[in-house]
């Protein structure tokens, strides 16, 4: 019994510490759009965040909000600051400055665990699962501890993420022999089980086939309901199907936020994204 519990504690902790620049092309229409929602359907506020290494300024003055229900795109050329804004809106990151406020609650303080356990969740572009352990065991521990939730609850609530996921056939497997598409939503599966307000997701369709990349987008798609999804990709027909709206980052900071289809005809994406001619755009 000792040995077990210690082993479900090494889990928890592995699983939970894995390994002002506002944009002048975001349309006064959509400001306008969104303003009226906010009050009610503000999810995250993130304000003026800032991080840098030493000399190397990753994150200026990000400032954003997530509503109820919207999937945002966030996306730029390497070295952006997409996977540092990431890290500080899951907690693997502190800011140096600016405020993160959850459902009106502050927790920029609070240590990854924590911001887990307050409603934000993290799938990682390399899926990080225990490979001897059954499927259902796997996404029960990010229950148990993401969500804390009491045994019996957490069984109930494993085997429904796991038929949300296209994984309840899976369940009974050894993660081990599951390919890259069900482990990916394996790792999908686990950030749920913690019952998120805000879903984080980094890049989780980098290395599938195209059509595998729908079956991720369609399960996106069916997780957005009621929480806010945060999703880094460099596959734009992916963020098409899901994302309505669309933020790009150059150099640390926002540099477009708005509708899908208004920001990727930005000739300015373009010219950062893709290093075409400034005025020439692109269908995605």
């Amino acid at each position: 019994m000792r040995q077990r519990n210690f082993r479900l504690i090494w889990i928890l902790f592995t699983m939970l510490w894995p390994r002002k620049f506002q944009s002048q092309h975001t349309s006064g229409a959509f400001k306008m759009h969104r303003s009226s929602e906010a009050q009610d359907n503000v999810i995250l506020r993130i304000d003026n965040l800032n991080k840098s290494f030493q000399a190397l300024h990753v994150t200026r003055q990000v400032t954003f909000d997530l509503l109820s229900g919207e999937c945002v795109g966030l996306i730029g050329p390497n070295g952006a600051g997409k996977s540092t804004l990431l890290g500080l809106l899951s907690g693997s990151l502190r800011p140096d400055s600016g405020t993160l406020t959850l459902d009106g609650a502050n927790v920029t303080p609070f240590a990854q665990f924590k911001r887990v356990r307050s409603g934000i969740a993290k799938a990682s572009q390399i899926p990080q699962t225990f490979d001897r352990l059954l499927v259902f065991d796997n996404v029960r521990v990010a229950a148990l501890y993401g969500a804390g939730i009491r045994e019996k609850e957490a069984a109930d609530w494993t085997a429904d993420v796991l038929s949300q996921c296209g994984l309840g056939d899976k369940a009974r497997r050894e993660t081990r022999t599951l390919g890259l598409l069900d482990r990916k939503r394996l790792e999908l599966a686990k950030a749920v089980a913690a019952r998120p307000r805000v879903l984080l997701l980094d890049e989780v369709a980098a290395g599938l086939t195209e059509p595998e990349i729908l079956e991720i987008v369609k399960l996106v798609e069916r997780l957005k309901p009621g929480r806010a999804t945060v999703w880094v990709e460099h596959i734009p027909y992916a963020l098409r199907d899901v994302c309505e709206r669309l933020i790009l980052m150059d150099a640390g900071a926002k540099l477009l936020d708005g509708p899908f289809h208004t920001v990727w005809q930005d000739p300015k994406l373009h010219q950062i994204y893709m290093g075409v001619p400034d005025g020439t755009t692109f269908d995605v």
